[in-house]
């Protein structure tokens, strides 16, 4: 396989290989934001729960706390996940221009999915753990975002699977004869 063709063929994954680069970005860059800004983001959850105190909380603080520490971890997950899941998507996109057989729509199509479920899914988090201090709980947070959950998680899925049998086919398929 020569160079020119691999980068041909990464070129039709360009767009999900941009976004699973900007979704390691992201992760990375929560994770800095963390050392730097800590106190300020968690004085930002808590300022959110503040807010309703009295009418979603009903005066609860333990519940108030509980919720705001829960969203904190949420803040982790989504840091996590980003660099994580951005690493993950890149590596398939990567795999994906190594084979010879996927048409150029498939491989767009395919690093579409991963590279933009990536981005979607690691944003959830980081929006789910700003919703709920306001919303009261966690799972309130989540189910108002199912919206952008729920197919981010299964554009990254469904690409992770077209790319794992795009490698099956072109692993364990018969391989083409030289001609003698």
């Amino acid at each position: 396989m020569g160079h020119d063709d691999f980068i041909s063929r990464l070129r039709a994954s360009r767009w999900g290989a941009m976004l699973a680069l900007l979704t390691i970005l992201f992760g990375f860059g929560f994770g800095g934001a963390f050392g730097a800004f800590e106190d300020s983001l968690r004085e930002g959850l808590t300022a959110r729960a503040e807010v309703v105190r009295d009418t979603v909380y009903q005066g609860d603080t333990a519940k108030m706390k509980s919720v705001v520490d829960k969203s904190w971890s949420y803040y982790k997950r989504a840091h996590l996940h980003g660099g994580a899941i951005g690493a993950v998507a890149l590596g398939s996109i990567l795999l994906l221009a190594a084979l010879r057989r996927p048409p150029v729509l498939a491989r767009r199509g395919v690093a579409l999915a991963a590279g933009l479920g990536g981005l979607g899914y690691s944003l959830y988090w980081m929006l789910a753990a700003r919703a709920a201090p306001g919303l009261g709980g966690t799972g309130e947070a989540k189910e108002s975002l199912a919206w952008l959950a729920i197919p981010s998680a299964g554009l990254l899925m469904l690409g992770l699977a077209a790319v794992m049998a795009l490698v099956g086919r072109e692993l364990f398929a018969r391989a083409e004869r030289a001609p003698t």
